[in-house]
């Protein structure tokens, strides 16, 4: 998954499949609130675009419905979404982190437990 950027509908689609589990296009449309819930073709499309990714994949067919599970979890598209946005700011972090603190999104306990998360990883690192 070196280069998986996935849209805001792909990661509704991916989020729909952690939460119900393998399901048909239409199923994954339904998990969409009526208003604004885009048309059957398009949700197909970016399915089928997302297989192409390897993001999701057909597990099986029932009829002339495939059925579609996540082939990443939520944690993974979840790195690789922070990992493109701190590319996107020329690879510092340190510019998410300050927009976080001026805008009041991260609190203490945030900061206490990346401190805590921070030893675990040099532990890991000296053990190596």
């Amino acid at each position: 998954m070196p280069h998986l950027k996935l849209t805001k509908l792909e990661l509704q689609i991916l989020e729909a499949l952690w939460q119900k589990g393998p399901c048909s296009v239409r199923e994954i449309l339904e998990t969409f609130p009526e208003r604004g819930r885009p048309a059957y073709t398009t949700v197909q499309t970016t399915v089928y675009r997302l297989e192409r990714k390897t993001a999701l994949r057909c597990v099986k067919r029932i009829s002339n419905a495939n059925i579609f599970e996540a082939a990443i979890t939520r944690d993974e598209a979840q790195r690789h979404q922070v990992r493109e946005l701190v590319g996107l700011l020329g690879g510092k972090p340190k510019l998410v982190m300050a927009h976080l603190i001026e805008t009041g999104e991260l609190t203490l306990e945030d900061v206490r437990e990346a401190e805590e998360m921070l030893q675990r990883h040099r532990k890991k690192e000296k053990r190596r």
